[in-house]
């Protein structure tokens, strides 16, 4: 991935989890285990199918 991706931070991951417990919501890296939250990055990041296509729809605009 580029330096400057815009679509790159953990919101956009496939594993990438939303957990609600207690009237509380966390956010969490099913792969790492870990706490994150939606605007962190990591350089493990796997794109949803649709950033992938956004991705590549705004790569082909730029041609």
């Amino acid at each position: 991935m580029e330096p400057n991706n815009p679509h790159h931070c953990c919101a956009t991951c496939v594993h990438f989890r939303v957990e609600r417990e207690q009237g509380k919501v966390g956010y969490r890296c099913s792969r790492l285990t870990y706490e994150t939250r939606p605007d962190y990055r990591f350089s493990c990041w796997t794109p949803t199918e649709r950033v992938k296509r956004l991705m590549e729809s705004r790569k082909n605009k730029d041609c």
